[in-house]
């Protein structure tokens, strides 16, 4: 790869810690419990936290804010989305949303330059923080349910209002750099036709599971644009961590379950563990800046953390190739 990946703001660590959970993302968690993620993940070196106020709609952008607040700023990386504009309704309810527990807001898409800017600002105040170091405007993709096969017709607001809007930010330096957070290849590579970001946040499409179309389409574009990418869902929302769930939606894609077990038993023969393995091949490729898993618990956090520090036997890699359960031209971690 052609690597020009240092031109544009990246995350001083490659060890970040996502805000699902804290959002209540699956479960229900107890503000202090929630807390004890935070500190667990400051204890272990983590200086990279994503957030969003998509997450628990507002729930986790509050509690990543309580702890945050009464760290030096210039100590710590901070992500947060732009999309959706929260409006309070008290004990709101959606029965499709993965968000459990109370809830007082609902939400509205708008991907305007003005909503734009009042995403962030209202982000800042739910915070209790003075900056944001990068932007992802968010879910605008073909997936998210709400918009559907209509992604594009709010892609074309995003070009001309969201998109110029965080260019200015940035030159305003009020943020630092800006790109989409999403769980799709095409909104990011009509974006980096289209405008000038910075990185991307891409969910769900590099992991030992699935990781083609990153790797042969996003990463070379990227890297050719100075562009980096942070790489979010490497455990497939905890399914090669163990959790008997694919990703967000509650599916299975046909598939994943044989590949689970066959990487399982090749982690076995290698005695590697397999989270362990799947953290470090998502942080591998150098136009990778970041790798976000989520923690629901302090136990959780160090795991992930210490994960990125153990030395994998390259045969072990190898095996993998081999057996074409990764792609030949994946990188794979270096011996530390």
């Amino acid at each position: 790869m052609n690597s020009k990946i240092n031109m544009k703001y990246r995350p001083s660590s490659k060890i970040g810690l996502g805000g699902v959970a804290i959002g209540n993302g699956f479960a229900e968690h107890k503000d202090q419990d929630c807390l004890a993620v935070m500190e667990a993940a400051w204890a272990a070196g983590v200086r990279y936290f994503d957030t969003s106020p998509w997450y628990g709609l507002g729930i986790s952008e509050h509690r990543m804010g309580m702890f945050l607040k009464d760290k030096a700023r210039d100590q710590f990386d901070l992500s947060t989305k732009v999309g959706r504009i929260l409006e309070p309704h008290e004990d709101f309810k959606k029965e499709e949303l993965m968000w459990k527990g109370k809830m007082n807001f609902t939400y509205r898409y708008d991907y305007t330059a003005e909503g734009t800017r009042k995403s962030v600002e209202d982000s800042l105040q739910r915070m209790g923080l003075s900056s944001i170091d990068m932007v992802f405007i968010h879910d605008l993709s073909e997936d998210n349910p709400d918009l559907g096969k209509n992604w594009e017709h709010y892609f074309e607001i995003a070009r001309t209002g969201a998109m110029p809007e965080l260019i200015k930010m940035r030159e305003e330096g009020i943020i630092k750099g800006w790109g989409l957070g999403v769980n799709t290849i095409e909104p990011i590579i009509k974006t980096m036709e289209v405008s000038d970001p910075d990185i991307f946040l891409s969910a769900c499409q590099y992991s030992l599971i699935k990781h083609e179309n990153d790797l042969h389409q996003v990463f070379p574009e990227a890297a050719k644009n100075g562009i980096s990418i942070v790489v979010g869902a490497p455990l497939c929302a905890g399914f090669l961590a163990g959790q008997d769930r694919y990703l967000y939606n509650g599916d299975f894609p046909a598939g994943v379950k044989e590949k689970l077990a066959a990487l399982t038993t090749i982690a076995e023969e290698h005695d590697v563990d397999l989270r362990t393995a799947a953290l470090q091949f998502a942080a591998a490729p150098d136009v990778v800046s970041a790798v976000i898993p989520g923690a629901s618990s302090a136990d959780q956090v160090e795991a992930n953390t210490s994960s990125f520090h153990i030395n994998i036997p390259g045969e072990f890699w190898d095996k993998l190739k081999r057996e074409k359960l990764i792609d030949e031209n994946a990188p794979t971690p270096k011996k530390k």
